[in-house]
């Protein structure tokens, strides 16, 4: 079903992510073109980088999926790709029956440009985009190990997650995963509600006080650095983190944030 969006929404999506590349000397391109993708499929490989040699994704994939009314971008500083997102067109299923959703695969940045707030910029893009074509949900899977990731979907998005998947891709062979169990959440970004809106201006932050329907589950500081100092103890990050995160889930809480030293906050779910 493709969705209403108000266009006061759909402009405000739109000065977001041209008002915040701007200033920063950033360019986001759609890609469509066999050579245009190539900028995207480069920046793939270099954040996740295949084992062995290969691609994450080949050219002739990615040419399928822009045809076929998926999305593909890349954001340029001084005309070199430095960050790019892959998303395909999906449905979920609601009350009122089957809605569309942009399951967004793929959104990386290069190390060295990290910190910029690129990636917010090109998912800030990716929502205009998806409002552009009448598609008013966003869903995403992230390593809940990953604080980074979290901070990004949760403060600066307004993204609410639920759902836990145990190993949900099986085992990865790039060189970020390999060894790891692919256990992921799930980012549900209601594009035009009022906890996007305000992530977009900047208005929410991270959770100081709880409610009383609220709780918290710790979460790793850094797990990238615990995996080089402690092998051991971020395996066993994982299984806790795990086991707590589905018991709160399925209590009937999603993630609505995090503490400032990391650690999520859910709520119950509104019916």
């Amino acid at each position: 079903m493709i969705e209403h969006i108000a266009p006061e929404i759909r402009v405000e999506a739109a000065i977001t992510w041209q008002g915040g590349c701007s200033p920063a000397g950033i360019e986001i391109r759609s890609l469509n073109l066999a050579s245009e993708i190539r900028d995207a499929q480069e920046i793939f490989d270099r954040v996740w980088p295949p084992l062995g040699g290969g691609t994450q994704v080949t050219p002739n994939l990615l040419r399928a999926i822009t045809h076929s009314g998926g999305y593909c971008s890349a954001a340029y500083i001084d005309d070199k790709p430095v960050a790019a997102a892959l998303a395909i067109v999906g449905l979920h299923a609601t009350d009122s029956g089957q809605h569309l959703h942009l399951h967004s695969h793929m959104a990386g940045v290069l190390e060295e440009y990290r910190n910029r707030r690129i990636g917010t910029m090109i998912k800030a893009h990716q929502r205009w985009w998806a409002m552009s074509k009448g598609i008013n949900t966003i869903v995403w899977t992230f390593d809940p190990l990953v604080a980074r990731n979290a901070k990004l979907n949760l403060v600066n998005l307004g993204v609410s997650v639920r759902g836990y998947e145990p190993n949900f891709y099986g085992a990865m062979t790039d060189a970020i995963n390999v060894g790891e169990e692919s256990d992921r959440v799930f980012a549900w970004w209601d594009l035009s509600g009022e906890r996007a809106r305000a992530a977009a201006r900047g208005e929410l932050g991270v959770i100081t006080e709880l409610s009383e329907s609220q709780t918290v589950v710790e979460a790793p500081e850094d797990i990238v650095a615990l995996r080089r100092a402690d092998p051991g103890a971020a395996r066993k990050w994982r299984f806790v983190l795990r086991e707590n995160l589905m018991r709160e889930f399925a209590a009937g809480r999603e993630i609505i944030g995090v503490t400032e030293n990391g650690d999520y906050v859910l709520d119950l779910l509104e019916r």
